[in-house]
């Protein structure tokens, strides 16, 4: 897209439960590309009329249970690739790799790890690789590339209340940031800290103890660019409005502005 778009990328917990907050929300900001992420449901199960009746083309890769991507474009893609590209296929449906307009976009529901030592943790340290091969065997870092989503790592002490708390914890481990560290290294940077260096911006707050009111969680919820797009990157926003609904995700929206 060599003209200005806007994308949005929001763990939304599960469409049937929030169908109506995330249509409501699509149209008042109308973004170009919306990559939502644990839809929760079969392809064949997804609300696709509604989204269509806004003006997107619905782009899947779902299946019964968790997990489950949906990528929602306001033009025709060039290319749509579910998983990975080389065999095996993943165990779940966490990768929706879409072309629109020349740019690669990746929306990803990354694996959340369950527990330090665990076979689910292992899983996702894995998948990052996977994730970082394929890109090097696929793409190049001078071309207009976007990964997206919910990563399920906060990167720095900045995307946590209090370290000290994580330690032996998932989502903050020396392990994961060692593997997001390699699959950045491929040439992405971190969009939102192009224009925000402050700690305590977070995306995901959990539903106990107020800790949205309290403004306790993690930013777990990203937005990486190749230097072709980061460059172009005009701003990025989490928005917490949607947080007050009724019913509402774990996480709030993300918001990224190229000129």
């Amino acid at each position: 897209m060599s003209a200005p778009f806007t994308l949005l990328t929001w763990n939304i917990n599960g469409i049937r439960a929030r169908l109506d907050g995330v249509l409501t929300y699509l149209a008042e900001r109308e973004p170009d590309v919306v990559c939502l992420q644990e839809i929760k449901c079969e392809e064949k199960v997804f609300p696709r009329v509604p989204f269509m009746e806004l003006g997107y083309q619905v782009h899947l890769n779902g299946a019964k249970g968790y997990a489950g991507v949906a990528t929602l474009t306001k033009a025709k893609p060039d290319e749509v690739i579910k998983g990975f590209r080389e065999p095996p296929p993943d165990s779940h449906c966490r990768i929706l790799n879409v072309v629109v307009g020349g740019v690669r976009i990746y929306n990803l529901y990354v694996p959340n790890g369950t527990a330090l030592g665990t076979d689910a943790f292992a899983y996702k340290l894995q998948w990052l690789e996977r994730l970082r091969v394929e890109l090097d065997a696929n793409s190049r870092v001078d071309e207009p590339l976007l990964l997206c989503g919910d990563f399920n790592i906060a990167p720095d002490a900045r995307d946590v209340v209090d370290p000290a708390t994580l330690v032996g914890c998932t989502h903050f481990s020396p392990e994961e940031h060692a593997a997001l560290a390699r699959l950045l290294g491929f040439g992405l940077r971190d969009c939102f800290r192009k224009f925000n260096a402050e700690a305590g911006q977070f995306t995901w707050f959990d539903y106990r103890a107020g800790a949205f009111r309290k403004n306790q969680g993690m930013r777990i919820d990203h937005v990486y660019a190749t230097a072709p797009l980061y460059e172009r990157c005009a701003a990025v926003e989490h928005d917490a409005a949607p947080r007050s609904l009724e019913s509402p995700s774990d996480h709030i929206p993300v918001l990224a502005k190229f000129s």
